[in-house]
């Protein structure tokens, strides 16, 4: 089956990147629909069938793992690939035990997104070797890095996110950017983890989230 054949369908709950998305996908698949919530996703792939579903991990009402499930009871067979901001443990392995053939970071080249479909749709499992070793090492039984922490696990996933960009050196600006939020945002995130861990400065954020692997 050529390229142009491969009918796709694209979730993610902000618009302007799933446009771009969309466009840049649309020069080398059949682009059968997009949606920007889990219900419509659901809905959406159900009715056109596509090949392989390129799913955003954290939306509202449970995000990618929501949408997998809900397709899944629903009696559809398309194959996933995860696209995210986040490089997490916990998200990479909550989304491929929903059902996804593969993660993939939103920082991904155009070309490499194409290839990763492609090698999804032909039954290949697609992930980064980083990412790869935290399924590897889920599945064999072993922790991934900042699992189980209690810590870890009162933050929200966003908080997160926030979390390992700021202790990797990102600017509130660049966080921001990343995450297709406000600035306003960010600093309120900031806060909110520094409340919750306990902490009083970016510097000792990060060098917690360095002590717990998590950069």
């Amino acid at each position: 089956m050529s390229d142009a054949a491969v009918r796709v369908f694209v979730v993610d709950d902000h618009r302007l990147f799933l446009s771009g998305v969309r466009s840049e996908l649309g020069r080398a698949f059949a682009i059968v629909g997009d949606a920007e919530s889990v219900d419509a996703a659901v809905e959406g792939i159900v009715r056109t069938r596509p090949d392989v579903v390129v799913v955003d991990v954290h939306m509202p009402d449970g995000g990618g793992a929501a949408v997998i499930e809900g397709v899944r009871a629903a009696g559809g067979n398309a194959r996933f690939l995860a696209l995210s901001v986040s490089d997490a443990a916990e998200d990479v392995i909550g989304v491929i035990r929903a059902g996804a053939r593969g993660y993939v970071t939103k920082t991904i080249a155009p070309g490499e997104l194409v290839n990763a479909i492609r090698r999804i749709h032909d039954g290949d499992a697609v992930f980064s070797p980083l990412l790869a070793g935290f399924v590897l090492d889920a599945f064999a039984g072993l922790p991934p890095p900042g699992a189980l922490d209690p810590d870890v696990e009162q933050l929200t996933p966003r908080e997160r996110e926030v979390l390992r960009l700021i202790a990797r050196g990102y600017s509130y600006r660049e966080v921001a950017g990343k995450l297709f939020i406000s600035i306003k945002t960010v600093e309120s995130h900031v806060s909110s983890v520094l409340r919750k861990l306990q902490l009083s400065s970016r510097h000792e954020l990060s060098r917690w989230a360095a002590d717990r692997r998590l950069v």
